[in-house]
């Protein structure tokens, strides 16, 4: 029985791809060095996987970025704004302009706004968002793809390329993208000769688009695309793969297209079972069982998995055990992580165990279950022992739940809490904030490593962190904004400090995982019930707010962003355990409130992205979700000013549930969409006061004022006296230096317009008019 993985992280080992990149971008090292760091991750992947015993071992499936940009660059579709490459050029030749499409910056002399950036289906990865229109011109360009093929053939080892697939490709972009599917097909068609002709036996094309809804016609256009690259002759064998649900109706299409093998997801995707059986199985094609689970940690329960594998053995040609995505979700070693509570770490599995699950797996199926009894046996009681741990269930936690309202409300109507709250706070038109964080300086992580290694002493630590508070404070007030934060200086995270302070998680301390570019995050994992032992986030606020006369945000994270940017525990529904999380956040609110702090900010970047990829799910999601957002702010007094904050995802999906969140201030990402949520929050009917992002944080280019300007007068069209102004989310990867200077010329463009309007001309031109979409 073959085993196949999707993929492995592309950071590497201690996060090398980062430290390469960063200093690479900062100038500190060449070219030549960070590809040569990128090239060690590729090997060791490769050599990694090979002696595991995984015979489908995936090429191209590293980036040095994002797979969705290096797709847009292997089929031309590069924007004119950033040039075109080189015939034959691939990545490593061309950085500049790679890096600029990633992030902007500098291009044959102009500077160039990057492409967008938002989530990958329901995951907490960033893509680049494709741009398709008249101005890209399609065009094959296989260079990295053969080239990593060629360099794994070269180690001994046999490689399946991975291409995202075309439908997916240009669904990513925009629904009316898919005219051009046709024309991208012909291009694939190139790249697939160019494989074959490099030795490639089989490709993997992904292609998760199938597992949202999908009309008639564009399934149509899906099954016309691979009937069209499943007939022609010269490429490899096809492997059409799906991962983070269940295909739907696409099941009786995939049965029937042209190509070798499918890939299904049973882990996100249980339905795929009866949808496969309903269609009468897979015939002569192989069946990619993914039975592993690339997007939790939790140890898989192997005797299920083989139950599961053995049904399908006979509806399919040939079965693969497979990891149901790409492990780049998860960590990557559990041989690392000293420090976990050993009676939660046996519960685990990362990428390296899930490998070897994949073998267990394998070899039962191979040579029966007899020949892995010893495995078998001691997932058991692993399994078993979970089941009854003390650790997982706390009755007084369940009590408070099952206690708490099913609809809690604020008793106050929006527009009456408005009243009360500009009668406190005293805020002019247009009030200008921040997000949240400030930038983490080496300074900050270097006294947070100390700290936690015992080097420093408490005292000294919080001696040192308060210094820092000032000086971020004394900078907001120096640069005139008007609701100030403290900088959270004492995180590392903005889910990891409060689980680490939360009863019900563990943190692993080297369980890294790539967020976007060089951004990684390390998710805590939630494995039992939820509470509060004492205040979080209260001693720094009280001495924030004493360092000015200005309002000072307490910042806490939202239950469903604690929810969603963990590892949750699968032994109850998600509804329960965000309730759990819901009812604790508002325990600090109330502390925060009590304490006289006048505005609260509850973030909640993960709302949209939880949403369910299928749209008969979506409503019961919104109601749990909604609800315990409610549950942690409905304890706020009317003249107690809630945000919230959503980035880096379509919240178009969401509008007509944020009235159900029910708080005071909406902030969102918007600047690298030239701010076009803001003209669906008006024609929504949204009520609330909303500051959509005018400043873009993740990359380095620093606004300015007049662009500034011109986006602010936008937004004041549609939103009147409710806009506030503000970057699109925290500055904590940004260098200070640049978030002066944006900080600077973004209260400057709030001035200018504050000024026309109390003059009588809100819409009055300011040297900036509107400009091409990512123009400079």
């Amino acid at each position: 029985m073959r085993t196949a993985v999707h993929g492995l992280s592309r950071m590497g080992r201690r996060r090398a791809l980062k430290w390469a990149l960063e200093a690479y971008w900062a100038g500190r090292s060449s070219a030549d060095e960070l590809l040569a760091v990128a090239g060690e991750i590729r090997t060791s992947n490769w050599r990694r996987l090979a002696n595991a015993g995984i015979e489908f071992i995936p090429s191209n499936d590293f980036s040095l970025y994002d797979h969705v940009l290096d797709t847009a660059v292997a089929v031309g579709a590069i924007p004119n704004r950033f040039g075109h490459p080189p015939q034959g050029s691939d990545t490593g030749s061309d950085l500049a302009r790679y890096f600029a499409m990633a992030r902007g910056g500098e291009v044959d002399g102009s500077t160039v706004v990057p492409l967008e950036l938002t989530k990958w289906f329901d995951t907490n990865y960033h893509h680049l968002v494709p741009e398709l229109g008249a101005n890209v011109a399609f065009a094959p360009n296989p260079a990295k793809a053969v080239a990593e093929l060629t360099a794994a053939a070269g180690m001994g080892v046999s490689t399946s390329p991975v291409l995202l697939g075309p439908f997916t490709f240009v669904l990513r972009s925009s629904p009316e993208a898919l005219e051009a599917l046709d024309p991208l097909v012909e291009v694939y068609l190139d790249l697939l000769s160019e494989l074959g002709t490099s030795g490639a036996d089989w490709v993997r094309l992904d292609e998760p688009a199938l597992v949202e809804d999908r009309t008639p016609s564009e399934l149509a256009a899906f099954a016309r695309a691979y009937r069209r690259l499943g007939e022609a002759t010269a490429h490899p064998q096809l492997w059409v793969s799906t991962y983070f649900g269940h295909v739907g109706e696409a099941m009786a299409i995939l049965r029937d297209l042209p190509v070798a093998g499918v890939g299904l997801d049973f882990c996100a995707g249980h339905e795929n079972l009866e949808l496969l059986a309903r269609a009468g199985g897979f015939g002569e094609q192989t069946l990619f069982a993914g039975v592993v689970d690339g997007r939790n940690v939790w140890a898989n329960d192997l005797i299920a998995s083989l139950d599961l594998l053995e049904r399908l053995d006979d509806l399919c040609g040939e079965l693969v055990v497979s990891s149901s995505c790409s492990f780049l979700h998860v960590p990557d070693s559990l041989a690392v992580e000293t420090a976990l509570d050993p009676a939660v770490r046996p519960w685990l599995a990362f990428a390296q165990e899930k490998l070897d699950e994949l073998a267990v797996l394998g070899r039962g199926l191979t040579e029966g279950r007899a020949a892995i009894a010893e495995p078998l046996g001691a997932n058991r009681e692993t399994l078993e022992r979970r089941r009854r741990s003390a650790l997982v269930a706390d009755p007084a936690v369940r009590r408070a739940s099952a206690q708490a309202p099913a609809d809690p409300r604020r008793p106050t109507p929006s527009d009456a809490r408005r009243a009360l709250q500009r009668a406190r706070l005293d805020l002019p038109l247009l009030p200008t904030t921040t997000i949240g964080s400030f930038p983490q300086t080496n300074e900050v992580r270097a006294l947070r490593a100390r700290w936690r290694k015992g080097t420093l002493p408490d005292p000294d630590y919080e001696r040192a962190l308060r210094a820092q508070v000032d000086r971020v404070v004394a900078l907001q007030e120096a640069v005139g904004l008007d609701v100030l934060v403290h900088g959270e200086p004492e995180r590392d995270d903005m889910v990891r400090y409060f689980a680490e302070r939360l009863k019900g998680f563990v943190l692993p301390e080297e369980g890294w995982v790539q967020s976007y570019g060089s951004r990684c995050v390390r998710p805590p994992i939630l494995f039992g019930d939820i509470s509060r032992p004492a205040p979080i986030t209260l001693g720094w606020t009280i001495y924030a707010q004493s360092r000015t006369s200005k309002p000072m945000k307490g910042m806490l994270t939202g239950p469903i962003t604690m929810l969603r940017w963990s590892y949750v525990r699968d032994d109850q529904p998600h509804a329960e355990t965000a309730a759990q999380l819901g009812l604790a956040i508002g325990e600090e609110l109330a502390d925060l409130q009590e304490a006289r702090i006048g505005v609260v900010q509850v973030d909640e970047p993960g709302l949209r992205e939880g949403l369910p990829l299928r749209m008969g799910e979506r409503a019961e999601y919104l109601a749990w979700a909604t609800r315990a957002f409610r549950l942690a702010s409905h304890v706020a007094a009317p003249t107690t000013q809630v945000h919230t904050h959503m980035c880096y995802a379509e919240l178009g999906d969401v509008l007509d549930s944020l009235e159900e969140l029910d708080v005071d201030v909406l902030s969102f990402e918007a600047a690298r969409s030239e701010l076009a949520l803001v003209g669906a929050l008006k024609d929504a009917g949204y009520r609330g006061d909303a500051g959509p992002g005018v400043y873009d944080v993740h990359s380095p280019l620093v606004p300015s004022t007049a662009d500034l300007d011109h986006r602010l007068r936008r937004a004041l069209e549609a939103l009147g006296d409710r806009l506030w102004v503000n970057p699109d989310c925290g500055l904590k990867t940004r260098r200070e230096e640049e978030v002066t200077a944006a900080l600077a010329n973004m209260v400057a463009a709030a001035r200018s317009v504050r000024s026309a309007v109390g003059a009588g001309q809100p819409n009055a031109a300011a040297g900036a008019g509107p400009r091409e979409r990512g123009g400079p």
